[in-house]
């Protein structure tokens, strides 16, 4: 393993994550307490300070791993923000705000940092490569994690808007799920592709329901940032 490569690949990534987790986290918090529940405003979580939000083992030792495995893809999570839905103005309506403030925030990022890499071409060209790939890599990351972030699985975001949008008593049971859902998760991110590669069948659906939209997304904001097509 080439060392100083290793560590320079991993320095474009950290500042990405760590900002998109930050943001995408204190933005729920924000949120909630905008709309009237203020627990995680007394637990210090409408923060930037990344130490609030960095879950230890998925935030940092998995996703380090992954990284230094050379594993396809990273994946890990932040600590979730505590929210009281029943405490909010209203609660049905309030919950679907709060759940799409976090991967609205990270689209917001993506076109800061596509905004700014247009400006890179300012910067000496010693240091433009780093901060070149770095806003890239930010991009990426941010729109990764708002598309997955609104699957409708519990506990993630998209689950929640779900049920804010489905009858009281389907919503009810739907919530069930939740107990279940890092469970479901696990499988479809890394049980349905071994069972795939077994079989000879593609069953790999969390790259299906990320690639189609980032393939949809990525033009985009390459136009913002001023790269070629």
């Amino acid at each position: 393993m080439d060392l100083p490569s290793t560590i320079y690949t991993a320095s474009t990534w950290i500042v990405p994550i760590l900002i998109a987790i930050t943001f995408h986290e204190a933005a729920h918090a924000f949120a909630a307490w905008k709309l009237g529940d203020d627990t995680a405003h007394r637990m210090g979580r409408v923060t930037f300070n990344p130490f609030k939000h960095v879950d230890p083992f998925g935030t940092v030792l998995l996703p380090a791993l992954l990284f230094l495995t050379k594993a396809p893809f990273l994946f890990g999570w932040a600590k979730p923000v505590p929210v009281a839905f029943q405490r909010l103005g209203k609660p049905r309506r309030d919950m679907a705000l709060v759940a799409m403030a976090g991967p609205l925030t990270n689209i917001g990022l993506a076109l800061v940092s596509a905004a700014l890499l247009r400006m890179m071409r300012l910067l000496p060209e010693e240091i433009a490569p780093w901060f070149v790939q770095t806003l890239y890599q930010s991009i990426l990351l941010n729109l990764i994690l708002a598309i997955f972030n609104m699957f409708p699985i519990p506990p993630l975001d998209g689950s929640r808007v779900l049920m804010s949008l489905l009858p009281k008593a389907l919503a009810r049971q739907y919530a069930k799920l939740e107990r279940f859902g890092f469970l479901i998760l696990l499988g479809i991110i890394f049980l349905l592709p071994i069972l795939g590669r077994q079989t000879g069948t593609d069953l790999n659906l969390f790259r299906w329901a990320v690639a189609i939209p980032l393939a949809w997304l990525m033009p985009i904001f390459r136009a913002i940032a001023g790269a070629s097509q």
